[in-house]
C-alpha cells in the first residue's frame, strides 16, 4: 500500500541549478565528449556575440594541461553592478540564474546565438570549478564557483578544483561578493572564463577534442570577418608545430592591440592569468615555430565566400555568388508590464540574409546553415526557404530556355538543382526560435519567406545580367541541371526495369550466395565472408533462418580510383550490389535493401583489415545511405582461445581474447587466482581455423558476438580520408604514411 500512496509529499521541486545537474542531457544533449564540447561552445558563443556587436576583435581559447579550458575575449565585460530585482551583481545573475541574461530584447544584443539565458549558468552548474574575471571600470573583478555555488578557493598550493573552497556568506550583498584582484588601463574591458568539467556529471574518458575546436574556430572566423580566434592546447601529447600563418587572411597580422591582452591578464593575476605567457601574444610566424604546444590562429576577411571556397572540393562551374538582403516581419511576444503581469505585444523584427553559393562539376551537395553564427546542422526555416527559392527559380529558367536546352516537358526536381552545390546560408534574427537548447533547427516561421524572396531575387538578377561571364556561367549551370534531370529519369527507368526483372528472375542472384529462408528484410543479415574456407565454417555456424552468406575471393576492386563502369564490370563488386538489391550511386534506394544488416567478416590480420577497407570504400562511394543509417557492421572475431581446466564440480572454462594486451591481462588474472590454462594457447590465423561452434559463439550468434558499427560522424572529413588513403593520387598517401609513421606503436603490430 505504501507504494500506491501518492500525495504532494512525493513531488520534488528543484531549485536554481539543481535541475541542470539532475537532468544535464536536457540542456547539453549528452554527458560524453559531445556534451563536454557543447559546454565550451556556449562560452565561446557568448564571446562571439560580443564581437558581433562590435565589441572586440580577438578571442583566445586555451585548453590547459589539467583539462580545464579558458576563453578570453575583449568585449564589454559582464556587468558587475547590482541588478535591482535580485540584489545580486550582474556577473552572479548571469552565472547562477537560469533564463537570465542580456539577450531577451533589452537592447544589449540586436542578434545573438544565445536566447534562452541558460548557457553560462548551465556550464557553471556542470563544472567542478569555474572562475570568472571581468575587466571593467579600471579594475579586474573575480568570482569563483564550486558546482554552481559562489565562493572563494584557497589556491596557495596550486590552482584547481581540489583547492579548499569557502562559500560566500549570504549576508554579503552586492558588489562586496566580488573580489578585486587587479587594475587595468582606462577603456580596457573583457571577460575571462576558466572552468573544470565536473567528473560527477561527465562520463569517464570525456575529453576536449582539438580537431573539433579547430573546426569550430575556423567556422566562426569565416562567419565573422575580421574576428581573430587563437586556439592553444597545452595538454601533454598535443606538442606539434602548427602552420598558424596559413590560417590568417592575406595582409592580416596579430600585432597592435593583441599584444595588450597578455599585459592585462598578467596584471589581473589569479587563475585566468596563470595560462598567460609570451606565446599568447606572438605573431603568427612566431607561433608557428613554438614546439611545446599545439596552436593555431584563424582569421578570414572574405567571410562566407571564402567559406564556400574552402568547403568546395570539386572544380567550379560557377563563381562563388553572394546574395544579401534584409526583410522585416512582425512577431507577437510576451513582455513584462509595469504591474508585473505578462502581456502580448507586437514587435517588428529585421532579418538579415547573407548567402554564398557555387556549383561545381561534382555531384555531392554541401549546405551549411547558420543563425547568428550558430550552426543549424538539421536546417530549419531558413534552409527550407533557400532550397525553395533555388528550385522555383531554376524551374522557371529551365522552362524559359527549354527549347535551347532540349529539356522537353520533364520537370526539374530538387536533387537536380542541388547536385554539385556548395552553399553557406546565414541569417541574423533578433531572438530566434530554436527547437531545443542545442539549437540544431531554426523554427521562426517568417524567416522562410524572407530568405526565399531574397535568394530568388538575387538569382533572377544573376540570370538577367548582361555581363559575359554571368551569361556563360548561368548557361553552363542550366545545362548541368538539365543533364542531371535526364540522368535521374533514365536511372529511374533503368532501376524499375531491373526491379521487375529481379522479381521475375530469382536466378539473377549470384550462384555463390547462400541465402536465408526469411523474406522479412527487417530481421535478416548478410555476412560478406572472406574466402571459401571461411564460408564452409560459416555455413555450419549460421542461423539459416535469417543469416545469409556471400563469399568474396581475395581483395575487391579499389573503387575510389576506378570509374563506375570498371566497378560494375568487377565480378565481386557487382555481386555485392546485386545481392544488396537497392541499386548504387545516386539511384540507391535504401528501402529496397534485401537485408537489414550488412556484416563484413574477415580475418583478424592485415589482409583482413585491407579487405574491410576496400569493402567500406565500396559502400561509402556507392551505397552510402546504408552507412549513414548505421546498417553496416564489421565482425570482431577473437585472436586467442584459452581453456581453463575444470576445478572441482565446475566444468572447464573457455575464454576468448581479442588483442595481445587482453590476452596478457587474462593470463595475469588467472595466475593471481591460482588457476592454470592449457598449453599451447590457440592463436587463430583466420576464420577458417575456427570450428563452427566457436565461430557461432564468438562472431555470428547475436547473443554473444561483438560487432563494430560503421558510422559517418563527419562526412566531409571522411571523404578526405578515403581520398587520401584509397584515391589515385600517390603523393598525398606517401606524405600521410611518412608523417604518421612516428605515431605507430611497434608493440601493437602483430608480427
Amino acid at each position: 500500500m505504501a507504494e500506491d500512496d501518492y500525495s504532494a509529499r512525493q513531488l520534488s521541486v528543484l531549485e536554481g541549478l539543481e535541475a541542470v545537474r539532475k537532468r544535464p542531457g536536457m540542456y547539453i544533449g549528452s554527458t560524453d565528449s559531445r556534451g563536454l564540447m557543447h559546454c565550451l561552445w556556449e562560452i565561446i558563443d557568448n564571446a562571439v556575440d560580443e564581437a558581433l556587436g562590435g565589441h572586440g576583435d580577438r578571442i583566445e581559447i586555451i585548453v590547459h594541461d589539467d583539462e580545464s579550458v579558458e576563453v578570453r575575449d575583449r568585449g564589454r565585460g559582464i556587468p558587475v553592478d547590482v541588478e535591482p530585482k535580485t540584489g545580486l551583481t550582474g556577473l552572479e545573475v548571469v552565472m547562477v540564474r537560469l533564463h537570465a541574461g542580456g539577450k531577451f530584447g533589452g537592447g544589449s544584443y540586436t542578434s545573438s546565438g544565445g536566447l534562452h539565458g541558460v548557457g553560462a549558468s548551465v556550464v557553471n552548474a556542470l563544472s567542478e570549478r569555474l572562475d570568472v574575471q571581468v575587466d571593467r571600470d579600471g579594475r579586474t573583478w573575480q568570482l569563483s564557483f564550486h558546482r554552481g555555488t559562489p565562493g572563494v578557493f584557497d589556491d596557495r598550493d596550486g590552482i584547481g578544483p581540489a583547492s579548499p573552497f569557502t562559500p560566500l556568506d549570504a549576508a554579503v550583498k552586492g558588489a562586496d561578493r566580488l573580489q578585486v584582484v587587479g587594475r587595468v588601463g582606462r577603456g580596457v574591458t573583457g571577460t575571462r572564463v576558466r572552468y573544470w568539467a565536473d567528473p560527477q556529471i561527465f562520463t569517464k574518458g570525456s575529453r576536449f577534442s582539438l580537431a573539433d575546436l579547430e573546426d569550430r574556430a575556423r567556422q566562426t572566423a569565416f562567419l565573422v570577418p575580421g574576428l581573430e580566434l587563437d586556439l592553444r592546447d597545452d595538454r601533454p601529447g598535443s606538442t606539434r608545430p602548427r602552420p598558424v600563418a596559413s590560417a590568417v587572411g592575406p595582409g592580416d597580422t596579430t600585432d597592435g592591440p593583441a599584444a595588450d591582452a597578455g599585459t592585462a591578464d598578467a596584471a589581473a593575476g589569479g587563475p585566468a592569468a596563470a595560462g598567460a605567457d609570451a606565446a599568447s601574444t606572438a605573431s603568427p610566424s612566431t607561433a608557428a615555430a613554438v614546439e611545446d604546444q599545439a596552436r593555431e590562429t584563424f582569421r578570414f576577411d572574405g567571410g562566407i565566400a571564402e567559406f564556400v571556397d574552402y568547403l568546395a572540393a570539386d572544380s567550379a562551374v560557377t563563381d562563388t555568388w553572394r546574395v544579401q538582403g534584409d526583410g522585416t516581419f512582425t512577431e507577437t511576444v510576451p513582455v513584462l508590464a509595469a504591474g508585473g503581469e505578462m502581456v502580448d505585444q507586437e514587435v517588428e523584427r529585421t532579418c538579415h540574409v547573407d548567402v554564398a553559393l557555387r556549383w561545381g562539376t561534382g555531384y555531392d551537395t554541401t549546405i551549411r546553415s547558420f543563425v547568428n553564427i550558430i550552426a543549424t546542422p538539421k536546417g530549419g526555416t531558413h534552409q527550407t526557404g533557400f532550397e525553395q527559392a533555388l528550385l522555383k527559380t531554376m524551374r522557371q529558367q529551365v522552362t524559359a530556355n527549354a527549347r535551347r536546352l532540349k529539356a522537353g516537358s520533364d520537370r526539374v526536381e530538387k536533387d537536380d538543382v542541388l547536385a554539385g552545390l556548395t552553399a553557406v546560408v546565414t541569417v541574423r534574427v533578433p531572438e530566434p526560435q530554436f527547437e531545443g537548447q542545442t539549437k540544431e533547427v531554426l523554427g521562426t516561421p517568417a524567416v522562410r519567406q524572407i530568405v526565399a524572396r531574397i535568394v530568388a531575387q538575387g538569382l533572377r538578377d544573376r540570370f538577367a545580367s548582361k555581363r559575359r561571364d554571368d551569361r556563360a556561367q548561368t548557361g553552363v549551370l542550366l545545362q548541368k541541371i538539365v543533364a542531371e534531370m535526364k540522368s535521374r529519369i533514365s536511372a529511374r527507368a533503368h532501376k524499375e526495369t531491373l526491379r521487375r526483372k529481379n522479381a521475375l528472375e530469382t536466378s539473377s542472384l549470384p550462384a555463390k550466395l547462400v541465402d536465408c529462408r526469411s523474406n522479412d528484410a527487417e530481421h535478416t543479415e548478410l555476412f560478406i565472408v572472406e574466402g571459401d574456407s571461411a564460408l564452409g565454417t560459416a555455413k555450419m555456424a549460421r542461423d539459416s533462418e535469417f543469416q545469409a552468406l556471400l563469399p568474396i575471393r581475395g581483395k575487391i576492386l579499389n573503387v575510389q580510383k576506378a570509374s563506375m563502369a570498371e566497378m560494375l564490370n568487377n565480378a565481386e563488386c557487382a555481386a555485392i550490389i546485386q545481392v544488396v538489391g537497392a541499386g548504387s550511386g545516386r539511384s540507391f534506394d535504401i528501402t529496397q535493401a534485401r537485408y537489414e544488416r550488412i556484416i563484413m567478416m574477415s580475418d583478424a590480420d592485415v589482409d583482413g583489415a585491407h579487405i574491410r577497407t576496400l569493402l567500406l570504400t565500396l559502400f561509402f562511394r556507392y551505397m552510402r545511405p546504408m552507412v549513414e543509417a548505421g546498417r553496416v557492421f564489421a565482425a570482431v572475431p577473437p585472436l586467442h582461445r584459452l581453456i581453463v581446466p575444470a576445478r572441482g564440480r565446475r566444468p572447464a572454462e573457455t575464454i576468448y581474447t581479442y588483442s595481445e594486451e587482453e590476452l596478457h591481462d587474462t593470463i595475469a588474472r588467472l595466475r593471481r587466482q591460482g588457476r592454470t590454462y592449457r598449453e599451447p594457447i590457440q592463436r587463430y590465423k583466420g576464420l577458417g581455423e575456427m570450428d563452427a561452434d566457436q565461430l557461432a559463439e564468438t562472431t555470428m550468434d547475436p547473443r554473444h558476438r561483438l560487432l563494430r558499427r560503421v558510422t559517418l560522424r563527419d562526412l566531409h572529413e571522411a571523404e578526405g580520408v578515403f581520398d587520401v588513403l584509397m584515391g589515385s593520387e600517390v603523393a598525398p598517401r606517401r606524405r600521410f604514411i611518412m608523417e604518421a609513421s612516428g605515431e605507430i606503436d611497434r608493440d601493437r603490430i602483430d608480427a
